[in-house]
Formats: C-alpha cells, structure tokens, sequence
C-alpha cells in the first residue's frame, strides 16, 4: 500500500513535487519561513513565529487537527509551500465550511505549485466531508487578501466572493482624547487573572455567535487562543456585572512582528459585547481605554479587524475612534463536489 506521501507524489502533476502530512515540531521553521515569505512578497502586515506555531500547532480538536489537516509542499525535497485545512459549522445554520488555505514560497511561483495545492486541498476535503453526517450543505472556503495570488487563484477555479473583512488601522496615538468616556452603570474593570481565562474565552465564544461565519469553540481551541507565548492577559481589559463576563477588549503586543515590520504597532485582537450588554457604550468605552493602554506600553499605531457587514455597526465604531481601512481580506466559497474521487 502506498504512503500518503508516495501517493501524493504520483498524484501530482509537476515532477518532483511532493505534498506530505506534517511531520511535527520539526517542520515549524519551514512552515513559518513561508508564510512569512509570502506575506513580505505580497505586503501583508502580518509575521508569525516559530514559538507562537508550535504552540498553535500542538493542540488538535475534530475541525483542525494539525496531523490531519496540515500538509508540508515539497518540491526535490525541499519544502516549498503549506496547506491547511479546517471547517466549521456556519452559526446561521446554512452549512458547513470546509476551509481551504495555502501558500507557496514566491521563489517557487509560476509553476502550477498552487493549483496543485489547491486540487489536493480540495480533494482531503472531500474525504473528510464524506465521513460526516451531514444535515446541511457544504461549501468549500476559503480566506485571503485582497489582490493578492491566492484570491486570483480562488476566482480562477470558481470560488466567488461572499464576504468582505477590513483591516483597520489608527496611524497614530498621539491625538487621543483626554477624558474617557464612562463605562455603563454597573459594569468595572478587574484584571485578568488564570481563574478567569475559561469564563472570558466562552464569553468571547458567545457574543459572536449571532455574527457571520463560524468558528472552532473546543476546548483545544481555547487552549490554542491561551497557550500562544505571545499572548499577555495583562494588555486584556475585561468588563464584569458581577459574576458574569460584560464585554471586553483581547489587545495584544506582537514584538517579533513590530521588529519586522519597523512598526510599534498594538493590535486590538478582539473586541466583543454580550448581547444583554449591547447598545449601551461598552466597546466604545473598552476601545477607548486600549488605545491608552497600548500607547501607555509605548505603542504609536493600533490596528484591528472587522466584518465589514458587522451587523452590530462596528464599522461605524472603529471609523468613530479613529480607524481608518488599511488592508481587505475576501472571505470565497464555492460548493463542494462531494464526488470527487478519493
């Protein structure tokens, strides 16, 4: 019987090319080259580390197992590219995506390497799809930035556009308003502390349950947002009504990437209401204090992201504190063949 690697070998159409399971820590450092490669080509704002994807990769839950659902590109045994796939339910109940992502080192570009990937994607989505039970339709998807390879590669073999997502970016944090607005009657401030970190994390979980999309909410996945070494609850600013989780703002410092980028940038990574709490000038007052935070931590810009359909209006939110769109990321399906030959 063949291996998964020699199968994908006489699978693939370009010689030499090979496209094999993850192997472990030890494929981290080519992983991580990549990526980075890619987005420094196609001037994406954004750097991983080896650190910070061991750590993502070490944790596995039904919709992302790392021996399962990433794959190493290998082109005369050297490592040339990265796939990885995922899926998740859609919380509107419309169905299922089988999320599809891939990068190949812009040295190796022109080769048909990312139509290979993309095919093999594809076809171990298929199969995975064809163990479910399924009681909804499945679509394959797919995320990337705007105007770069990937997306034209999407359109190419005939996902289409459903979703738009902004980057945003305050430029500066010298012009920040001197009073802060209030926070809602009731509602205070207290540090997170590790006996916090289950309730703030489901808390997250649910408030963007009524928003588009869908997400991983396992515990791995919660032990992958904790476990990351670059996350710092000490930048979190989290509101309580008394026992129970209000909002909050999840802000991070991403140092290796500051460093690459020459930015001293801090990153809003998640701002999040409950829905009982909603409407009543929590995130304003939440974002408003991060932006001090950040600043106070030497930080000169901030960024974050958003829907740009948000249905709850965070657009207008973040325009209204300064934000301004800096990058676009398109959200791509198409249906899924769920005869495709294993």
């Amino acid at each position: 019987m063949k291996t998964d690697t020699a199968a994908a070998a006489a699978l693939s159409p370009i010689p030499g090319l090979v496209i094999r399971p993850y192997a472990g820590p030890d494929d981290v450092p080519a992983f991580v080259r990549i990526i980075n490669a890619e987005y420094e080509a196609d001037g994406v704002e954004e750097r991983l580390t080896e650190a910070g994807e061991r750590a993502w990769l070490a944790e596995a839950s039904d919709q992302f197992d790392p021996s399962r659902d990433v794959s190493i590109v290998e082109l005369d045994g050297r490592p040339v590219g990265v796939a990885t796939r995922s899926w998740a339910d859609m919380r509107d109940g419309s169905g299922r995506e089988y999320r599809v992502w891939g990068t190949v080192d812009p040295a190796f570009r022109g080769r048909g390497i990312g139509r290979a990937v993309l095919a093999e994607n594809e076809r171990r989505s298929a199969d995975q799809a064809a163990t479910h039970d399924l009681h909804r339709a499945a679509v394959l998807a797919a995320f990337h930035a705007d105007g770069r390879p990937g997306g034209r590669l999407m359109r190419r073999a005939g996902y289409e556009v459903v979703r738009w997502f902004f980057d945003m970016v305050r430029p500066s944090l010298d012009d920040l308003p001197s009073d802060l607005p209030p926070l809602p009657e009731g509602l205070e401030l207290r540090p997170a502390t590790p006996d916090h970190y289950p309730a703030i994390w489901r808390a997250n979980r649910e408030a963007f349950r009524d928003h588009w999309g869908g997400s991983d909410e396992s515990e791995a996945a919660m032990r992958r947002f904790l476990e990351s070494p670059e996350m710092d609850p000490a930048l979190w600013l989290i509101a309580w009504d008394g026992d129970e989780v209000a909002g909050g703002v999840i802000n991070a410092i991403y140092a290796a990437e500051n460093e690459a980028l020459g930015l001293r940038r801090g990153r809003l990574a998640n701002v999040f209401t409950r829905r009982p709490w909603r409407n009543r000038g929590l995130a304003g007052a939440l974002i408003a204090r991060s932006l001090v935070l950040l600043r106070d931590r030497g930080m000169t810009s901030a960024a974050l992201g958003v829907d740009a359909e948000n249905a709850t209006g965070a657009l207008g939110l973040y325009e209204r504190a300064g934000f301004a769109v800096h990058d676009r990321f398109v959200a791509w399906r198409k249906p899924m063949n769920m005869g495709d030959p294993k």
